[in-house]
């Protein structure tokens, strides 16, 4: 890591920013992005800031986050533009690296892809993007399956997640980015392992 980020100044941050119950989740993200990071030798502090941080823009109104969707480097395509609920994590990235002093590419890449995703995730990605997908408070249908597999194979969690994902939004209709298909089309070979 660059720097030594302070965890417990980060926590007074995103508390006023979030309400109660994104705060308590991104407490417990960070808690499982701890405990992955241990299973898979993975920088812990690195974990546990990203962990806390990925939402910190999920409760700012939608034309803030766009003001800083569009300072990142993303592409700006349609299915993205008209999913505001996948905004945040890039409207993050962007946030924590100009007003929060982040500059380590890891921790801002985990915070930036943790909605949506990309074909060859580092650890750390992978870790922060499953991580708020089986974090203790998640009750959904076979979130117990989901931990078991994150815990024995990033790879394969990512395979599983991205399933999940991409089954749900085609269910509900929605867009489907293209750092999403690329990610499911890159990891879903893991599922034939």
């Amino acid at each position: 890591m660059n720097k030594q980020y302070n965890f417990e100044n980060y926590k007074l941050l995103i508390q006023k920013m979030l309400k109660s119950n994104r705060y308590i989740h991104s407490i417990n993200v960070s808690e499982q992005a701890v405990k992955l990071a241990k299973i898979y030798n993975e920088d812990v502090s690195k974990a546990q800031i990203a962990g806390l941080l990925h939402d910190i823009c999920k409760n700012m109104n939608e034309d803030e986050q766009l003001q800083w969707l569009k300072k990142s480097d993303i592409i700006l395509e349609s299915s993205i533009l008209c999913q505001p609920s996948i905004w945040h994590g890039i409207a993050g990235a962007e946030y924590i690296r100009h007003i929060c002093g982040i500059t380590d590419i890891d921790i801002i890449l985990s915070v930036k892809y943790h909605t949506i995703a990309r074909k060859d995730m580092s650890i750390l990605e992978k870790i922060i993007y499953l991580a708020d997908l089986t974090s203790s408070e998640r009750n959904y249908k076979d979130v117990d399956k989901m931990r078991s597999i994150v815990e024995q194979s990033l790879d394969k969690g990512m395979a599983e997640a991205l399933k999940f994902t991409v089954q749900k939004l085609a269910a509900e209709n929605q867009y489907i980015c293209k750092n999403t298909w690329e990610a499911y089309n890159y990891y879903i070979c893991y599922l034939e392992e």
